[in-house]
């Protein structure tokens, strides 16, 4: 190409880049939106990640390795505080772990009531958190060997909450003396740990429960029929562990819900009924959910993947997992 020819070329490729650039600004602008959106990224089967991919071989950080799993829809403000927050958390207590983000991006429990008086609301807990759980498990069965059941709301504060393997049975972190909103006794929600082997001996939890709120109540119940019964630093039979000597009480978590985000707490036809019974036929053997998108990210260097998952609803069986159009 000859020297008369540049300036000829440069005119032609001027408007080429300066697409290129607005596209550049514009993913970049629209970055946080991809947790809405179905999650654009690298695709796969399964993420593996090795087990040296935070302490190496350093032994200090001991042989397990637990999978945080975060049910997760539209909550994006608190995934920016909670991810950089409980990564360095358990880095500090030498605890080999991945957080993975169970991201429901289908229409299921999502259509509720914006306008409710004349005035437009924002809803939280639009989802199924047991099944968002059981997927989770399923799809990080080859790379951990223990969980803890995370919500992406509440913050540990306190370095006395022991994150490490739970061999001897679960292991209640957000205990309901330490919890800022929940204290009644059988409350097992918040912060689980289990082994994957106590995990299933439970068949994992409830997918019945669409909308906010029950599912940890009979999960407990499960906890009980499944023969996890330990001892807690009292007179009574608990069905899980609980910190104990922690003295921060109410202070011990921060809390990040957003108030004027509403619960969905609204319950259709029999779900006001079944939500109390126990559910003998559902669980982690039964989940159905389509695997979309697997996305590697990080915020703040602090590494995390998300799956983005369709959930299937069985509308004979639960016709809750949609509400009704007004």
């Amino acid at each position: 190409m000859t020297a008369r020819t540049w300036p000829c070329c440069r005119l032609r490729l001027a408007p080429i880049a300066a697409v290129l650039l607005l596209l550049c600004l514009t993913t970049s602008l629209l970055g946080g939106l991809w947790l809405n959106a179905g999650c654009w990224g690298t695709r796969s089967d399964q993420i593996k990640l090795g087990t040296n991919d935070l302490a190496g071989d350093d032994p200090s950080w001991g042989p397990h390795k637990m999978a945080v799993i975060v049910p997760f829809r539209d909550r994006f403000n608190e995934l920016l505080q909670f991810l950089p927050h409980l990564h360095q958390f358990l880095s500090h207590q030498r605890i080999r772990h991945h957080i993975y983000i169970m991201n429901q991006v289908d229409g299921l429990r999502f259509a509720i009531d914006w306008v409710w008086n004349k005035r437009t609301h924002l809803f939280a807990n639009r989802f199924n958190r047991a099944s968002l759980i059981n997927a989770g498990v399923l799809l990080t069965a080859n790379d951990t060997d223990y969980i803890a059941m995370h919500d992406v709301d509440l913050l540990p504060l306190n370095d006395d909450l022991n994150y490490s393997y739970p061999a001897s049975g679960p292991y209640h972190l957000s205990a309901p003396s330490l919890h800022p909103l929940y204290h009644y006794p059988t409350f097992v929600g918040g912060i689980l740990l289990l082994t994957k082997k106590q995990f299933h001996l439970c068949n994992g939890l409830s997918n019945r429960y669409w909308g906010w709120g029950r599912e940890d109540d009979e999960f407990y119940r499960r906890i009980q029929e499944a023969g996890l019964k330990l001892f807690f630093a009292t007179l009574t039979v608990l069905q899980v562990f609980r910190p104990d000597g922690i003295t921060t009480g109410y202070e011990t978590f921060h809390h990040i819900h957003d108030p004027s985000r509403r619960r969905d707490q609204k319950r259709i036809g029999e779900q006001r009924r079944v939500q109390f019974i126990r559910d003998r036929e559902t669980g982690v053997s039964t989940v159905r959910f389509r695997l979309l998108t697997t996305t590697k990210l990080r915020i703040h260097s602090a590494p995390c993947t998300v799956y983005s998952v369709q959930l299937y609803c069985n509308r004979s069986q639960t016709p809750w997992c949609e509400i009704p159009k007004k």
